[in-house]
């Protein structure tokens, strides 16, 4: 009986070891099996990342951007005009870096005449060393079109902005303004009088910079020396002035309106009182006047805070100068004036017709006696609702012939007079709102330049360059963290699983 039950309980040992020995195997082989299929899992994933990033790469997908201003999108002014070349156009990368790249074929996507070549080693490329004297150790971004072309260094990609004195990345400003340049026929030309002014070109000296950017020359023009306005002006640009004209350049300037030339006026309220008859004999012609006293506003939301005198003003989006860009624009005019224009009857005379294009609140007033201190309305002051301070005037010479005068009774708003933000950072006059819009719009046009009536982006992208160690810091944030937590994950689920 003791034998028997021996045998019993050895049987049932070896059935228990056997038992055990298959759930191991079992075990062993399905825990193998699942390691495996995570090992799988994540392989795929990763193949599936690299060949996604080579096809978006391949594909020149444009990126997403979610930034409130799209810092990392072409501006619309950017992509009308990318849409609107017509002539094969060559962006030629010579050792720039890959963010230069995609903003260059940000263009190609929008227009594939616009083509993108990036060059590496420009030592096999001897046509570029030659026609452009680049080495090894150039770093530069050519556009050409047909026989023009257009050199941009790294100096040219780059500005500092002397209000906080970081690094400003203007690529896209720069492509958008050479391929203009190289695709540009004739350019509109800015004759800016000169001889008699209150200031001088210098203090224009970024507005300038913008004209030529955008692919406009720009010359001054003492008409007492070059006896008349050249046959090639386009606009004729004259500024405030501290003494009048002679008798005759003003015949030269009503001669040059009569043959259908085009005026833009920037000028401050004549605070000085001086008599300039022959001035105004020009103005006359369209029925218009600049006042002698000073703009100023009593509410607090229509002014740069604690100053009335300078005025946020409300430009029109319903003109012909304003109609193109369909957004709502202010500007900051500083120590403005008024602009008077004649009644209805006298401008019907004169073949005048008036669009508003600015205008001040309905708490505006109007200030002649510049002795008084108080910033509040006195009894000397005028009520001044709704005043006018920019004004486009079309004047009908004959049927075939129309010149057309835009003025604004403030000069500052274009200067580079520096205006305090804080005790630490300024900025300039032309910066504030959309004064470079409004003034950079009315010259385009002046020109018939629509493509260029747009409300202009801040293209300026600060930029931040990360050390070696600070690379590799990301990287390993980026790839051995989340690969660390995989693993992890299933050394854990491992753990609990024997547990159990």
């Amino acid at each position: 009986m003791k034998k028997e039950n021996n045998e019993i309980e050895q049987k049932e040992n070896k059935e228990l070891i056997v038992k055990k020995e298959e759930k191991t195997r079992i075990g062993t082989g399905k825990w193998l099996r699942q390691t495996s299929l995570t090992v799988l899992l994540i392989l795929i994933i990763v193949a599936v990342c690299i060949g996604l990033n080579i096809f978006v790469e391949n594909a020149n997908l444009t990126d997403f951007d979610f930034t409130e201003d799209k810092i990392y999108s072409l501006s619309e002014q950017s992509k009308d005009i990318a849409e609107s070349i017509d002539q094969d156009v060559e962006i030629i990368l010579v050792n720039m870096s890959e963010s230069q790249e995609d903003y260059a074929k940000k263009y190609n996507s929008i227009n594939s005449k616009i083509t993108v070549e990036v060059i590496d080693d420009v030592t096999s490329r001897p046509d570029l060393t030659d026609e452009y004297g680049l080495t090894s150790d150039s770093y530069a971004i050519i556009v050409k079109c047909g026989e023009k072309s257009k050199v941009l260094s790294s100096y040219d990609l780059y500005t500092i902005d002397y209000t906080t004195y970081q690094q400003k990345d203007i690529t896209e400003e720069a492509l958008t303004n050479a391929i203009i340049d190289v695709t540009t026929d004739e350019k509109p030309v800015i004759y800016n009088l000169s001889g008699h002014n209150k200031y001088s070109s210098d203090y224009f000296y970024y507005f300038i910079q913008d004209l030529l950017d955008e692919a406009y020359e720009f010359n001054d023009l003492d008409l007492l020396t070059a006896g008349k306005i050249p046959e090639d002006c386009s606009v004729l640009m004259i500024t405030t002035l501290a003494e009048d004209i002679t008798e005759a350049e003003r015949d030269d300037i009503i001669e040059y309106i009569e043959r259908g030339g085009n005026i833009i006026l920037f000028s401050d309220p004549n605070s000085t009182g001086k008599e300039m008859p022959n001035f105004q004999d020009v103005l006359d012609e369209y029925g218009v006047s600049v006042s002698e006293g000073v703009l100023l506003e009593q509410d607090s939301n229509r002014m740069l805070y604690g100053t009335p005198s300078a005025i946020v003003v409300t430009v029109s989006p319903y003109t012909s100068v304003t109609q193109e860009t369909n957004m709502n624009m202010n500007a900051c005019f500083m120590t403005t004036g008024r602009i008077d224009i004649a009644d209805s009857e006298e401008l019907e005379e004169l073949g005048v017709e008036v669009e508003t294009l600015a205008t001040t609140s309905s708490e505006s007033f109007y200030r002649t006696d510049y002795t008084i201190e108080s910033n509040s309305k006195t009894a000397a002051d005028e009520d001044s609702a709704y005043a006018t301070v920019g004004a486009l005037l079309k004047k009908t010479i004959d049927e075939d012939t129309t010149s057309e005068l835009i003025v604004y009774s403030n000069n500052i708003f274009i200067t580079n007079l520096r205006i305090a933000i804080s005790q630490e950072y300024f900025s300039y006059a032309l910066d504030f709102y959309n004064n470079e819009d409004l003034a950079m719009n009315s010259i385009a046009y002046l020109t018939e330049r629509d493509n260029m009536i747009t409300i202009r982006k801040d293209v300026e992208v600060s930029t931040y360059t990360v050390t070696k160690q600070q690379n590799t810091i990301i990287l390993s944030i980026i790839f051995a963290i989340p690969a660390l937590s995989i693993i992890i994950g299933i050394v854990v689920w491992q753990v609990r699983r024997r547990k159990k």
